[in-house]
């Protein structure tokens, strides 16, 4: 019975194809499910002491001015107002799309296309609203970078951090005055990593070791890069800011 002698570099080489089956399958592989948001702010806020629903004062935001390329205007003022619900702490107004949804209702419910007596009522007035400025107060705050070669391989790896800021005004209604204001700001980082030269490191291992792989020396390299989603870190410093504010709710004293 013969037994097949398999040389040293056709191992190698059926360790590469390996690495590449691996890598190519990794690429088509499926994603995670959706889940609800589970930070520390949301919960933070979810920890909050839950006001009953006739004692939390009458809010709205109109619109978040976004300086952060990233992050649009619409889509901050629907994360503020989101985090502003999630606080259970304030009776939140619709205003940035009321003429989208609560105007158009009440209109086909004043033509007799809808039921009820919608359009009859009045629209709730707010006591307070919010005015937010997100601002990238720091680009490239910090970075480094390294790397290590021996025997051809080289290792390098590095990281960057930004920081995005958020200014909060409360807003009385019926005075106008400034009634709390706070700013928060949050790191945002970045990291980035790469090996390469796998292949030279081979091809010097077995020259040392007296082997010739004949010019078939497999090669490989790898790079990977992380970063914290920007709306992410948004949503981190608004949830904060929000988290604060909601402490000092009772002390805003309206004349």
């Amino acid at each position: 019975m013969s037994r097949k002698i398999v040389s040293r570099p056709q191992a190698l080489c059926c360790a590469l194809l390996a690495f590449i089956c691996l890598c190519a399958g990794s690429a088509h592989a499926e994603g995670s499910d959706p889940v609800s948001d589970r930070s520390s702010t949301t919960q933070k806020l979810q920890g909050l002491a839950i006001v009953a629903l006739a004692a939390r004062p009458m809010v709205t935001v109109y619109e978040v001015t976004s300086n952060v390329s990233e992050i649009e205007a619409r889509a901050a003022t629907a994360m503020f107002t989101t985090a502003l619900i999630k606080s259970k702490q304030f009776r939140v107004m619709e205003r940035s799309k009321i003429a989208n949804g609560v105007a158009r209702e009440r209109e086909m419910n004043q033509t007799g296309v809808s039921s009820g007596n919608s359009a009859t009522k009045q629209i709730k007035g707010a006591n307070v609203i919010f005015e937010a400025t997100i601002s990238e107060a720091t680009a490239s705050k910090s970075s480094s970078s390294g790397g290590f070669s021996i025997g051809g391989m080289q290792l390098g790896g590095g990281s960057t951090a930004d920081e995005v800021g958020m200014d909060v005004r409360v807003l009385s209604v019926g005075s106008g005055e400034v009634l709390d204001a706070i700013n928060v700001r949050k790191e945002v980082a970045s990291t980035q990593s790469s090996v390469s030269g796998i292949g030279s490191l081979l091809g010097t291992m077995a020259a040392n070791s007296g082997q010739d792989l004949h010019g078939m020396n497999p090669d490989a390299n790898f790079q990977s890069a992380h970063k914290e989603g920007m709306d992410r870190a948004v949503r981190a410093v608004m949830e904060q800011a929000i988290f604060e504010l909601a402490q000092r709710a009772g002390e805003w004293v309206d004349d």
